[in-house]
């Protein structure tokens, strides 16, 4: 038995840190938060007082899937505030990131259905729009609006990019305004509101989030374009520093989210709207 001053036993740590003696083990071997003392004749971990409130931050940093390499870095200095709220911030942008490709994806797969694989496969990507075979425009306003999935999707653009992306979306919807359907309209007033909040600007995003639900009520288009309609009016008020508003638009965005038919689909929505900035989790 190894003697020593407030030393705990990995069970009593995992006890007091909310963790697994499992989790604790594994955090040994990989050298994120070892024992203070190993008894040389057992094997047996023992942990010091002081490493309490290590392993509790550990515990609140994964629970929201921080990689283990920046864990390390928070318990380099865990008196440093500032190193575990810019890890927190930039874990932030990657899952912000993630989540617009995921989003991405949802909308290719619709037009991938809505035009079909063979004419996609056909119009190559790589083609000059120049070239393209004439669709009305229908290609351009696709490519456009994926070319912004695209710089969302990045964590580090340029203010050139930014810049890009805006005008991307705006074209995007204006060609949409010429070949699509209402839905195709609505998305697009959603991805210009989306641009506009990612870029920090309160008020345009209001107003293209606003476009995008005028569109779904006049058309009478429910599901998930509704609910991110609402969820987009959350995130604009948010930005623009209006909590209120934010919450208000929050609670209609959970209610629509209520009658999307696909599981995956309202989960999507959930998720999106835990990413609204300042806002608690309502559910």
């Amino acid at each position: 038995m190894v003697d020593g001053p407030e030393l705990l036993t990995v069970g009593q740590l995992a006890r007091r840190a909310g963790l697994t003696a499992k989790a604790l083990r594994h955090y040994d071997r990989v050298g994120l938060l070892r024992p203070e003392v190993v008894d040389p004749g057992t094997g047996y971990r023992y942990y010091g007082a002081g490493q309490v409130a290590q392993a509790r931050l550990v515990r609140l940093l994964r629970s929201v899937d921080v990689p283990l390499e920046q864990v390390r870095l928070c318990l380099a200095d865990p008196d440093a505030e500032s190193v575990t709220a810019r890890v927190l911030a930039g874990h932030r942008l990657r899952l912000r990131a993630r989540l617009d490709r995921i989003r991405g994806d949802l909308h290719r797969i619709d037009h991938l259905l809505q035009d079909g694989v063979a004419r996609a496969m056909t119009d190559s990507a790589a083609q000059p729009a120049a070239t393209a075979p004439d669709d009305g425009g229908r290609r351009l306003a696709v490519d456009l609006f994926n070319g912004v999935w695209r710089l969302l999707e990045k964590e580090d653009r340029t203010v050139e990019e930014d810049d890009r992306m805006l005008h991307m979306a705006h074209a995007s919807r204006h060609h949409w305004g010429e070949v699509g359907q209402p839905v195709n309209l609505g998305r697009g007033e959603w991805q210009c509101s989306r641009v506009y909040s990612v870029l920090g600007r309160g008020e345009p995003a209001i107003h293209h989030a606003a476009r995008s639900l005028a569109i779904c009520r006049e058309h009478g288009i429910g599901d998930w374009d509704l609910a991110f309609a609402y969820e987009a009016l959350a995130r604009a008020h948010a930005v623009a520093g209006d909590a209120a508003q934010a919450r208000a638009w929050t609670e209609r965005a959970l209610a629509a989210a209520e009658d999307i038919a696909e599981d995956d689909d309202r989960e999507l929505v959930l998720t999106d709207l835990e990413s609204v900035p300042h806002q608690p989790r309502f559910w």
